[in-house]
């Protein structure tokens, strides 16, 4: 690799094995490792006048940067995973974004930019088709700041401000990075939605409005410092954003031809926050060797508090008449032990263990005015809904996980990267439902590397999956995604999502730097895939829940290129165009008949264009799902979405050297998202069509402004 040896801050680097050059370089590795490592100079960048490490990796071609921390939601554990190390190091966290920590890395502080498309041991990621690192300067003292601030506008003229602030010092050893963010997040989403009987004729319409006043405020830090063979790293990162959610629906109800026209207006509080620590430390021994210790401890809230009133507009105030109270607490901590160390001079191991302690606390309260329990002002003044509301649930799972990584490079041209993972737990459940499950799972995976050229590789991975459950699966939660079924059952028999896939994939990088082209075949094997499944005990209240359906399987298609504009003179255009084809299969529990249960893919177009001489980039990207063949089936409803076709665009100019003034068009030409839902007597299973919906949505387009320096 072009990095013999974990680097700490402070430290200093071999820039030799890395001459400075105009362009990106292709170079093997004078070690015996299988290397086709791509190496961007900082000097490649100055003609763009980048402010971060984020604007530098946008200008390289082909990237394909994993949006997480070292694990991330739905991820077990710590693990091995990301694609984003710094210094050859990777993020002590899972919520940390890979995005946002290269966006507090001023450019100024970054050295080279390491593209490692091989399997190795001396990375510390596994299983990613390519690792960034990012290598910063070596220096004993440096200090910046980095200024931004954001203004948008809404497509209703509501106006919002926000910015950051993020400050680097480093002395000697010691680097500090720290971060303070106020993200404005408002929405005005539209809805207008017909309502159709079976015949197709109107019943009625609704115009929904729907708005997140929310501001997201984020603090975060990170620190590092290493001396010798120690190296010692530290991450903190606490974010809050509470907000209201008002909304207000106008209905048109069609009854022998007349209409009636009648209200309900909503107040959702909510309450969202969420803290974590993380750190490791590592000590290099003499032979190559490493040993790590990382923890992460993390928090986070979700509660809201839901009030629904309705009424007749011309003749009656409005009444409350549904009420929700909803409450999770989820933690997390996890430490992981690993030793890496060489076998031979083309073979090496990593061994490790982990464990991880993960809780959920919850409860769902819900009143309604048409209930026949007395009112209760812990029900916000409505009638109670035992069966539909959850007290409290408490779920605990206790995991221990034992670890083995081989690298082994077969010759010059291929690696071999194999491993096998073992993991116990035990899950446990207190409340409604009493109960202790234990599991255990082997996770082998292989993943083989050839290089027929430089510039041409080929790679397989055969991994064996086990999903992650969201606790919030085992005990009753809200439907947010229909209105109309306030509430989800909860499923105490759950198990955890298991299969095997099998990827094949092909990349070809253009000589010069001149773009990437790559293409790739994906099959999964379900052993019992998780979806929506019966959970109904009064058949007048037909409920679903999430559980393991059955099997199913996945395959997919995927051919990218991203390209230079060389051939019109265009260096520094870069046009990236991806497609992507899915098909899947699975029998359906209340059809009984085999139904698609993911989407059939997308296509999308991006294009930047950096005019160096003037300072000034301009760009877009577009993205169009493809629409139809696959429906969301409940135990009342059939629904068909469909994604909006979105472009985005903008425009960004430099001025003063390091003053970045960016205008960006989200959602440019006010695209909505659409959904057809069928809704039944009875239940999809036995039932008759009742009625169809037929609404689509907008949070139309938006304006942001925003203007940057360091210093």
């Amino acid at each position: 690799m072009l990095f013999s040896a974990p680097l700490s801050f402070g430290q200093e680097v071999d820039t030799e094995s890395a001459p400075v050059d105009a362009t990106a370089v292709d170079r093997q590795t004078t070690t015996s490792n299988a290397d086709s490592t791509v190496v961007y100079e900082a000097e490649f960048f100055a003609q763009y006048n980048p402010l971060t490490a984020n604007d530098m990796l946008e200008r390289i071609p082909g990237l394909n940067l994993q949006n997480g921390g070292s694990g991330g939601e739905g991820d077990r554990g710590l693990g091995t995973g990301g694609n984003l190390l710094i210094n050859g190091q990777r993020i002590a966290g899972k919520d940390n974004a890979a995005q946002d920590q290269l966006n507090r890395i001023p450019a100024n502080e970054v050295e080279r930019i390491e593209i490692i498309r091989d399997t190795s041991g001396e990375l510390n990621v596994r299983g990613s088709r390519e690792v960034i690192n990012i290598i910063l300067n070596a220096a004993q003292s440096r200090s910046s700041t980095t200024v931004r601030l954001i203004n948008r506008l809404n497509h209703d003229d509501t106006f919002e401000t926000g910015g950051s602030v993020g400050w680097s010092q480093q002395t000697g050893n010691f680097q500090a990075l720290v971060n303070l963010d106020l993200r404005p997040n408002y929405e005005n989403r539209d809805n207008r939605e017909v309502r159709l009987d079976p015949e197709g004729e109107r019943l009625g319409t609704l115009f929904e409005t729907n708005i997140r006043d929310q501001d997201v405020f984020t603090f975060s830090t990170n620190m590092s410092y290493g001396v010798g063979p120690h190296r010692m790293q530290l991450n903190l990162q606490a974010i809050e954003g509470d907000y209201p959610r008002p909304i207000r629906r106008d209905f048109v109800d069609f009854v022998v031809g007349s209409p009636i026209d009648s209200i309900q207006e909503e107040l959702v509080e909510n309450e969202e926050r969420n803290q974590e620590v993380g750190g490791d430390y590592e000590f290099s021994f003499d032979d190559g060797s490493r040993l790590s210790l990382l923890f992460v401890a993390n928090r986070e809230v979700r509660n809201f508090v839901r009030e629904r009133f309705e009424a007749d507009p011309s003749t009656e105030p409005l009444s409350k008449d549904l009420f929700i109270d909803s409450k999770q607490e989820r933690k997390e901590f996890i430490v992981q032990g690993n030793y890496n160390f060489p076998l031979t001079s083309n073979q090496s191991m990593r061994v490790g263990v982990e464990r991880a302690d993960t809780q959920l606390d919850s409860s769902l309260l819900v009143g309604s005015a048409s209930g026949s329990e007395p009112p209760s002002e812990r029900y916000g003044g409505l009638s109670p809904l035992p069966s539909l509301s959850n007290l409290g649930t408490r779920v605990e799972e206790l995991r221990y996980e034992g670890f083995l990584f081989h690298n082994w490079t077969l010759s010059e041209r291929s690696s071999l990267e194999s491993s096998v993972v073992y993991e116990t737990s035990e899950i446990s459940q207190a409340g409604v439902v009493n109960k202790v499950r234990d599991f255990q799972f082997w996770r082998p995976s292989l993943d083989y590397r050839y290089n027929i050229t430089e510039n041409f590789q080929i790679r397989a991975t055969v991994q064996r999956e086990v999903s992650q459950l969201p606790f919030s699966l085992f005990a009753a939660t809200t439907n947010e995604e229909d209105r109309d079924r306030d509430v989800l059952a909860g499923n105490p028999e759950i198990e955890p999502q298991t299969g095997w896939s099998y990827d094949v994939e092909a990349e070809y990088r253009l000589p010069n730097d001149a773009g990437v082209l790559s293409s790739s075949i994906n099959y999964t094997d379900f052993d019992n895939y998780i979806g929506r499944t019966n959970a109904t005990i009064d058949p007048s209240e037909p409920l679903s829940a999430n559980g393991n359906v059955g099997p199913a399987r996945r395959w997919g298609w995927t051919s990218r290129a991203s390209l230079r504009l060389n051939y019109f003179n265009l260096p520094n255009a870069v046009v990236t165009g991806t497609l992507d084809l899915f098909d899947s299969e699975i029998t359906d529990p209340f059809l009984g008949t085999k139904q698609r249960f993911e989407g059939r893919g997308s296509a999308s177009l991006e294009f930047r264009h950096d005019v160096t001489d003037l300072g000034l980039s301009y760009g877009f990207d577009y993205r169009y799902p493809f629409h139809g063949g696959f429906f969301d089936i409940d135990v009342v409803t059939i629904t068909r979405n469909d994604p909006a076709r979105r472009v985005n665009a903008f425009i960004q100019k430099i001025w003063f050297d390091d003053w970045a003034f960016r205008l960006e068009s989200d959602n440019t030409f006010d695209a909505s998202r659409c959904r057809i839902r069928q809704r039944f007597d009875g239940t999809t299973i036995d039932g008759t069509l009742a009625l169809t919906q037929d609404s689509c949505s907008s949070r139309y387009r938006r304006l942001i402004l925003s203007i940057q320096t360091t210093f």
